[in-house]
C-alpha cells in the first residue's frame, strides 16, 4: 500500500510549511491526484487521519480532487478524454499523442487554523 508512503511524505511536507509559518493547527489539506497515479482516495484518506495522528495536521480534512486522464493528439492537435487507456485520438484515429492531465500527485493548498 503504497497511500501510507504518499500520506507520511504529505505530513512531512505539512509540518515543515506549518513550521516556516508558524501554524500549530492545519484546518484542511488539499490533494491533487490524477486518474494515472494509482492512488486510491479511500485508502489515502485513512493512511492520512493515521499519519497525522500527533502532528499539526492531527483533525484535519483532506480534499482530494480527482484529474481525469486526458491527452492530446500529436497529429491533429486536438485534446481528448482518455477511455479504458486507450490513447487513441477520436478526431483522426492516431495513436501519436501526449499526455496532458492524469499523472498529477501533489499537495495543492494546505490550510492554516491556528498561528502563534
Amino acid at each position: 500500500m503504497h497511500e501510507l508512503s504518499i500520506a507520511q511524505s504529505m505530513i512531512e511536507l505539512i509540518e515543515s510549511e506549518a513550521s516556516r509559518h508558524a501554524a500549530r493547527r492545519i484546518r484542511k489539506v488539499r490533494l491533487v491526484v490524477g486518474e494515472m497515479s494509482a492512488v486510491v482516495p479511500e485508502a489515502l484518506q485513512f493512511c492520512f487521519e493515521v499519519a497525522s495522528e500527533g502532528t499539526v495536521a492531527e483533525g484535519a480534512g483532506l480534499e482530494i480532487e480527482k484529474r481525469p486522464l486526458k491527452a492530446r493528439c500529436k497529429a491533429c492537435g486536438r485534446a481528448f478524454a482518455v477511455q479504458d487507456y486507450a490513447f487513441i485520438c477520436p478526431s483522426c484515429g492516431g495513436y501519436h499523442t501526449e499526455t496532458i492531465s492524469g499523472n498529477e500527485l501533489y499537495v495543492d493548498c494546505i490550510e492554516i487554523d491556528d498561528v502563534e
